[in-house]
Formats: C-alpha cells, structure tokens, sequence
C-alpha cells in the first residue's frame, strides 16, 4: 500500500499554499508511488476558517499597530505558554477532522495554526505520525516551537541557531531554504541591459494585492529615465481598476495584470522588483537574482523579512524621506550597484529547496530513521 503524506497550509496570503504545492510537486516527480495531498487548513471548516483569515487582514488594514502588538508579545512566549495553547484548542478539532479523513503516514505543515494543533494532538498522546515543520519566513517566531515536531526545514542560519536555542536538536533542523516552485530554476534570468529599449520594473503585491502599489505607480510617472512599467495586482479586482485607469495617463508604459502563473517569466525579464517582503516572492526573486526595492512591510513577518533582506544587501527600503522615482533613477544609473545585489541574491538564493525537502521526506516515510531522529 502506498504511503500518504499530507501537506497541511492555510491560505492567509498565497506564500503558505504555494511553498506546500512547490513541495508536493517534487515529491510527485521524485516518489510517484507516495500519495501526497496539500490542504489548506483554513477552508476545512469555512466558518472558523473564513472569520480567522477575515479577522487577519481586517487588523493589517484597519489596526495594524495592534497586529504588531500580539506579534511582537506572541515572539517573546515561551514554549507551552498561552498564544500556542489558545492555538491549538481552537484548532484541535479541525486537525482530528483531517487525520480521520485522510489517513496520512506523515504530516507537513507549512504554517503554524495546524502545527500547533498537531503537537498538541501529539502532547496529549492522540497522534503518533511522523511530523515536519516548512517554516515559510526568514526570520523565527516561537508560534513554530513544539518538541513534538520530528523535523524543520528553515531558510536560513539564524532560524537554526534559534530553535537549537530553543531546545531544538540540530541534528532535526535542515537549512534547505523556503520552498519555490521549479520554474523559476528552468527559468534563467535574461540579459536586463542588452537587447531592449526600456529596463522593466516589475511591481508586486502578493497574492492578495496588498501593498502601496497604486502609489509606487504615480511615483514611478517622474523617474528621469523611461522605464517600463509591470504591476501584478493579484486577486486585488479594485486594485486592478484602479491601475486600468493610471495607463492612459501613464508617462512611462504601464502593463497592469492580475493573479498569474508566468511570474518567473517576468521576474526573469525584470531589472528592479517592488514589493511587500513575502518570504516567498522574495525567494522567487533571489532564485532570479532580481534586486529588491521593498514596499512599506505589514507588522510582524514581512518587517523581520525585510530586516534580513536588507542587512544581507539584496534588498533596500523604499524610504518616505526619498521618492521611489529617485531611487530607481540613481539604481538604474549604477549598474556596480545592481550588480552588487544580483551577485548577493545569488549567494543567499536556494532554488532547490523544495527538492531538497521532497528527497528528506521521501526517505524518511519508508525508514523514518534515516532523516528523523527518535522522538
């Protein structure tokens, strides 16, 4: 009988669905026999899950001091305390409702919400499985910390020196970076300054369309150099309108798409990206060896994923004390510079991530010794 390994997200934001079907899809290329499923947690029950996503973006839109609040006081409890105990007594149902109905020899979470149900399930003797944790940040949040949790896939050093910190065995943490779909390996990043009128600047918003996009637009109308403007807006429809009618007025070209599946391919055309800092978009951007021009980051994550983007000379802050139309002109203007953050996006980018955690896996769910340590 085949073995099941289940994927579990939630969909707040894209970059948690899209890190666990980029890992289900090399398990599906590499394990064709292991029968892998991905399930957003938060569309298992369409009443609890709908409220906690709308209650997320209401507080990034309307309170987003208050988000930063919590978020801040959750990184500072300690293992067991009460953010990740609240957690998983709301959640516990939800993940005994997926073990029942899937099975699975093995979990995978690439958020916190299920894995907090899960150890708890695991704390209190109701789960025995094999359990690994794909932390999809650059930066550690202890909402990640459970002793039940077999092994962890982080993205970078400083997330390893925390959890083993934290208790964590070093020899559970695997440094494979945050895990993006193979595309944009197949995808060579082109030649930015031959063979084309105009440089592209590419402009992001995440899956959801968040982010000072409209404004990086009209910014963008007294760049000195004509540029060549791109913004995916994604399932933002208002968002997308509201750019429809910047074009016709627009002193540079301006291309305004919605949710797409070709971002490899424009990243790969691109000479600048701006962006919220995603862990995710931004790992797509450093496989492309794209420089980073960050929009102002929501509170809790993306702040920590710019801090370490930025301190690592791949990205730089959009700064309100400067215009973004003056930024990309001096950028633009200083290719050593571009060049200096391409060559670091290079160093600190692992494509392959979502590989090397389908081989882990692969092995582990037919000799759980061979990866997982004993519990």
């Amino acid at each position: 009988m085949s073995k099941k390994i289940l994927l579990v997200s939630a969909s707040i934001g894209s970059g948690h669905i899209q890190a666990a079907n980029a890992v289900r899809d090399e398990l599906n290329r590499i394990s064709p026999a292991t029968n892998v499923a991905v399930v957003d947690f938060l569309d298992q029950e369409i009443s609890l899950g709908h409220l906690i996503k709308e209650t997320y973006l209401k507080m990034l839109d309307v309170l987003p001091n208050a988000y930063d609040f919590l978020y801040r006081k959750s990184q500072k409890s300690q293992p067991g305390t009460s953010v990740k105990n609240v957690t998983a007594l709301i959640m516990k149902r939800k993940m005994v409702k997926l073990l029942y109905e899937y099975h699975p020899d093995m979990l995978v979470f690439t958020h916190p919400f299920p894995c907090c149900a899960a150890a708890y399930l695991r704390r209190t003797g109701q789960l025995s499985l094999p359990m690994a944790a794909v932390m999809t940040d650059f930066s550690f949040h202890p909402m990640w910390l459970h002793k039940e949790i077999n092994a962890y896939f982080v993205a970078n050093n400083e997330i390893q020196h925390a959890l083993h910190d934290n208790g964590i065995a070093k020899d559970r943490i695997f440094i494979t970076g945050i895990p993006i779909s193979p595309k944009f390996t197949q995808t060579p990043p082109n030649n930015r300054t031959k063979d084309r009128s105009l440089p592209v600047i590419l402009i992001m918003g995440g899956g959801l369309g968040l982010g000072a996009i409209e404004e990086a637009v009209i910014s963008l109308q007294s760049t000195k150099t004509q540029v060549k403007i791109i913004v995916v807006a994604g399932n933002n429809a208002k968002l997308r309108d509201r750019l429809l009618t910047l074009r016709n007025t627009s002193c540079n070209p301006l291309t305004v798409m919605g949710y797409t599946e070709r971002i490899n391919e424009l990243m790969a055309n691109a000479s600048l990206l701006i962006t919220k800092p995603g862990a995710l978009t931004c790992s797509e951007a450093l496989a492309q060896e794209l420089p980073l021009l960050l929009l102002s980051p929501l509170p809790g994550q993306e702040e920590d994923n710019a801090n370490f983007l930025t301190q690592q000379g791949v990205a730089l802050r959009i700064s309100p004390a400067r215009t973004l139309a003056s930024l990309v002109d001096e950028l633009l203007s200083k290719p050593h510079i571009l060049d200096d953050m391409r060559s670091k996006a290079h160093d600190l980018s692992k494509p392959a991530a979502a590989n090397h955690i389908a081989l882990c896996l692969s092995a582990s769910i037919h000799n759980r010794t061979a990866i997982f340590p004993a519990s």
